[in-house]
């Protein structure tokens, strides 16, 4: 499955959706677009994976990556997950308790 990304800022906090899998194949792509997203001077990004139906260890990687690099620059990288799979990922990796995650994008932006 192809995946896509789309970057559109809310309340001046850029988000970036992701939509599709996140694999071993998509995974660099998913790093491109933080790396953009972390040179054009922010500290903090939402990543909504609302539209993400699968995503694998590489992918969790990049995000667990970005999320590093956010936090250096003073800033976090949140994520919007509703998906039962994508939290399920999350929940036996560790990850709920390392990632601020949110139901929407508004509560993320909100933070």
């Amino acid at each position: 499955m192809e995946v896509s990304f789309d970057v559109e800022e809310h309340d001046g906090v850029p988000v970036l959706a992701v939509a599709g899998e996140i694999d071993v194949y998509t995974a660099p792509r998913l790093r491109e677009r933080l790396l953009d997203v972390a040179h054009a001077g922010t500290s903090t990004v939402v990543v909504d994976l609302t539209e993400v139906s699968f995503v694998d260890s590489t992918g969790l990687g990049v995000l667990v990556s970005g999320l590093k690099r956010f936090r250096e620059a003073g800033g976090d990288l949140l994520l919007v997950v509703t998906q039962p799979q994508i939290m399920k990922v999350l929940e036996i990796t560790g990850l709920t308790t390392v990632f601020s995650i949110y139901d929407t994008v508004a509560a993320a932006v909100a933070k």
